[in-house]
């Protein structure tokens, strides 16, 4: 084996091993964002109930949070 040939497979290694960090931060970066995605519809579903509950105290109803009667043994 010839020098150039070692050198090749020092650079083949070097490739390899940027490629799996690339790929590696590409999956972390996939991550992060999925999880601001959930996060943002998680918000989004909280101010929707939010508004709602507003929305029906201002129109002066009285029953506008709903009273969860499963719990009861009645």
């Amino acid at each position: 084996m010839g020098p150039s040939k070692l050198i090749r497979m020092d650079d083949l290694k070097a490739h390899q091993r940027q490629d799996s960090n690339s790929q590696r931060a590409a999956l972390i970066g996939l991550v992060v964002c999925l999880l601001l995605v959930l996060g943002a519809l998680l918000l989004v579903y909280e101010l929707k109930k939010s508004s709602d509950l507003q929305d029906c105290v201002m129109q002066g109803r009285t029953n506008c949070a709903p009273i969860d009667t499963a719990g009861s043994g009645d």
